[in-house]
């Protein structure tokens, strides 16, 4: 379109279509001089505000990646952290299982020295509990035995002994009797 209104305006309305190679130093001119104003214009008032948009852009995205790469330490951090306190919970863990173990080994062997010591006890009480039923039963037989021995005296004697004195003389005859 441009082409055309040069063309008109060198050569009337009726001038002939020219050629794409043929140099026309009218349009050469002119084309430069708008290239050249148009490039002073960009370059005055464009280009700046580009320039300054693609470096705020430039600087905000330095800003995102430092700030990416913060989080990203601080991440990396935590996460070292969490890890550090995961072994150590877990090493508390471990050590807290042992002592319970070893707490309820010990419980164990408490219960069982008591049981043992509880055993011995009753162990002990019931042969003293024999002995002194032994000893009864043995006292009662020697009772017995003097009532006998004197029942079977007086049998043979033919007549009734004082009894208290003749009970003196057998027990004192069976005590010489356990000595030997």
């Amino acid at each position: 379109m441009m082409l055309a209104l040069l063309a008109l305006a060198e050569g009337g309305e009726h001038a002939a279509p020219m050629s794409p190679f043929e140099v026309n130093f009218g349009i050469f001119f002119w084309t430069w001089l708008v290239f050249l104003v148009l490039l002073y214009v960009l370059k005055r008032f464009a280009f700046p505000v580009i320039v300054k948009a693609t470096v705020d852009r430039e600087d905000r995205i330095a800003a995102h990646l430092a700030g990416a790469e913060t989080a990203n330490r601080e991440a990396l951090a935590l996460l070292e952290e969490n890890k550090r306190l995961l072994a150590e919970a877990r090493t508390q863990a471990q050590a807290l299982v042992a002592e319970a173990k070893v707490a309820a080994e010990k419980e164990r062997a408490a219960a069982v020295e008591r049981t043992h010591a509880e055993q011995e006890a009753l162990l002990d009480r019931a042969k003293r509990d024999i002995a002194a039923e032994k000893d009864r039963a043995v006292a009662a037989l020697r009772l017995e035995a003097v009532d006998l021995s004197l029942a079977a005296a007086t049998r043979l004697i033919g007549e009734r002994m004082d009894s208290e004195a003749d009970r003196k003389l057998v027990t004192a005859y069976l005590s010489t009797m356990e000595k030997h």
